[in-house]
């Protein structure tokens, strides 16, 4: 199993007048490190599956722990990895850390749709090959 990873630093916008990171600012992160692994492990970059190929990945459910508050200048590393795939959805864990302490765990659930019908259709195959190396195994 691989975790994609990516590394953003928290900056002043980023943050509330506590000077911790303002919540909602955690989602478009999540949707940014959900986008640079499309591009970079997918091969399936956002532009070209929204507006060439006319897909789109919403999101359909997020669970989140916020376990300890983020500030200003720390850098936080995103671990991207799948914990289930359907036929047209995909259970993500993202866990977020700094150094060795956990910020955040998420799940989240895409969905593969079409953008003309906004209905769920099955992941194509290529696709779905390049998102199996990230997928976690359970062992019994």
């Amino acid at each position: 199993m691989n975790a994609f990873t990516v590394q953003i630093p928290i900056r002043f916008g980023d943050c509330d007048a506590a000077g911790i990171v303002f919540y909602p600012r955690y989602f478009e992160m999540l949707n940014r490190v959900v986008e640079d692994w499309f591009a970079q492990e997918l091969g399936r970059p956002f532009r070209a599956l929204h507006l060439e190929e006319g897909f789109s990945v919403p999101t359909a459910r997020f669970e989140v722990d916020f376990r300890k508050a983020s500030r200003m200048e720390d850098v936080l590393d995103f671990a991207l990895a799948i914990e289930s795939l359907g036929r047209a959805s995909c259970g993500l864990r993202i866990q977020v850390r700094c150094g060795a302490e956990l910020r955040i765990d998420v799940k989240q659930t895409i969905v593969f749709v079409e953008q003309s019908s906004m209905k769920p259709t099955p992941w194509p195959d290529d696709l779905r090959a390049a998102m199996a190396p990230f997928l976690v195994l359970e062992t019994a």
